[in-house]
């Protein structure tokens, strides 16, 4: 047997998640390998005949403390930990009656599916591993002599090496498992340390750990040259990670990036009260809007930029059906993210083999609170997801003219898309549907010229006399620092303004507002997004 080559002669086995156990088992028994487990792992192998000798046997102890002390005992951490061929750790194993664990296969308490279930805080902290991320560290560490699983996933792989080796494990898959040991067992305690800290009401907790299982690894990144995986985490939202996908070929990094934006803006928008689509073009939103049905709220929110349309995302808050289907498939569409569909709209989508349909099973809740994680160079930025909604704000006529029921209706719209356009953001809403959008201007005044030029060439491509921004309301992401960026809009034709307030110049804005006659609304809520 050459150098890096390891025999398997004993394996302990204790999984909470016992898909595949008996079939991996039984193949280790077919040659040979003892095994020891614990508790309902234990029994389930029993039950399934095969031998299998209880921990307690080996290390002499009962289980003991409902569970919480079985497997911290030196005859397991010994036989996991020991240097093979090392003459110290060979005595000593010798001198305490300490076997070798050739094997570990442990998965964890289903800690984030406790939490995700909504337990109460005592089960939450009962799902807390103790054992078993010893035992995975141990094993990992001693990679060298020692193979650990710590999912299913990985069964098939073992026994192949098994067979190819005469029941031995080589050193590259042993580094492979020890590797991926440690970012679960990481990702585990990341679970757990952020779930401690929203009970305790710790916004920046001394340490903050993140962590994710790959779901897919992606051919490049933004750019071919960038390597990239997309993981999902143990929070529990609807989108893009909780989706099925029913049709298309493989999302890229871009395609999961702008397919999160477009979802998390339709969800602003409650699918009890009324039908909703938001259409994205690199994170941004390029049309948005209500209807009384998604086709109308397509075809309406299509009509604010058709040109940018193209090649975009398609975020609805309401199941698909066919006759918005029908519709959306008229021009070219990168993906369709909705809660479900109906199979006559699968079979229509279907028809296009390059189109994804994302199927989430539900809607995102713009209130919940989440946090958002971005990296700078030798840190991590980390904040509070920016759930803020404009009907829980308190809202403030600032002008002589307060904005009538069909701009108040328009101005909240508009507030609601604002916080999902990047900052400098300006848009242009009429009868509950974006007109014009400006987005990531360095310039605010240059932003809301961009979205009336945006609202006019719209309005030259449905034929219309007039620019889509006459008679329109306008909101802004945050305060216009100066009246010119105000101006701008009144001069495009809008009517009533929303934004937070809060600049130095407020008074010479609501004083441009008077002038102009518009009705002005602050929020007191900025939605910078960068």
């Amino acid at each position: 047997m050459t150098a890096d080559l390891r025999k398997i002669s004993r394996a302990l086995l204790s999984v909470s998640d016992k898909t595949g156990l008996e079939d991996f088992a039984r193949a280790l028994a077919a040659r040979g390998i003892e095994l020891i487990s614990t508790g309902g792992t234990r029994k389930a192998l029993a039950d399934a005949g095969l031998p299998v000798r209880d921990v307690s046997d080996v290390t002499g102890f009962p289980e003991m403390m409902d569970g919480r002390v079985k497997t911290l005992h030196p005859m397991v951490h010994g036989g996991l930990l020991a240097i093979r061929e090392n003459p110290e750790h060979e005595a000593s194993m010798l001198a305490h009656g300490i076997g070798a664990i050739d094997l570990l296969v442990v998965n964890l308490y289903p800690f984030e599916a406790t939490v995700a279930a909504n337990a109460p805080f005592d089960d939450c902290v009962e799902n807390i591993d103790i054992g078993g991320p010893a035992m995975i560290r141990a094993a990992a560490k001693n990679h060298n002599d020692v193979a650990v699983v710590v999912e299913a996933a990985d069964y098939a792989g073992v026994l192949e090496a098994l067979s190819a080796n005469n029941g031995a494990t080589d050193l590259a898959l042993r580094k492979k498992l020890a590797q991926k040991a440690y970012a679960r067992t990481a990702a585990y305690d990341a679970a757990i340390s952020n779930w401690f800290a929203a009970r305790l009401g710790e916004d920046a907790p001394d340490y903050r750990a993140i962590g994710g299982k790959l779901a897919e690894h992606m051919r490049y990144g933004e750019n071919p040259h960038q390597s990239a995986g997309f993981y999902k985490t143990p929070v529990q939202r609807f989108g893009v990670s909780t989706a099925r996908q029913a049709q298309g070929k493989t999302l890229s990094y871009n395609n999961v990036n702008d397919t999160d934006a477009a979802f998390e803006c339709v969800a602003e928008f409650d699918p009890a009260r009324t039908a909703a689509v938001a259409i994205i073009k690199h994170a941004n939103p390029c049309g948005v809007a209500e209807g009384g049905s998604l086709r109308e709220a397509y075809e309406r929110a299509l009509a604010c930029d058709p040109v940018s349309a193209f090649g975009g995302i398609v975020a609805l808050n309401r199941r698909l059906d066919a006759d918005a289907a029908r519709e959306i498939v008229k021009i070219f569409t990168e993906v369709i993210i909705a809660p479900d569909a109906d199979e006559e709209a699968i079979r229509l989508v279907g028809a296009k083999k390059n189109l994804r349909l994302l199927l989430t099973g539900g809607v995102p809740d713009p209130r919940a609170l989440g946090l958002v994680a971005r990296t700078v160079a030798g840190g991590m930025l980390v904040q509070g997801r920016d759930n803020a909604v404009v009907d829980d704000m308190d809202l403030k006529v600032v002008t002589k003219r307060a904005p009538t029921a069909a701009e108040w209706s328009d101005l909240k719209f508009a507030f609601r898309v604002c916080k999902h356009v990047k900052s400098n953001a300006i848009v242009y809403v009429k009868n509950h549907a974006t007109v014009g959008v400006g987005a990531g201007q360095m310039s605010r005044v240059d932003s809301s010229r961009i979205a009336a030029w945006k609202a006019a060439e719209a309005a030259k491509a449905a034929g219309l006399p007039e620019s889509l921004a006459k008679g329109s309301v306008v909101a802004s992401d945050a305060f216009f620092p100066f009246a010119d960026g105000l101006l701008a809009a009144a001069e495009a034709g809008a009517t009533a303004v929303i934004q937070p307030g809060g600049s130095m110049r407020d008074n010479e804005v609501i004083a441009a507002a008077d002038a102009a006659g518009l009705a002005m609304v602050m929020t007191g809520h900025r939605h910078f997004r960068h």
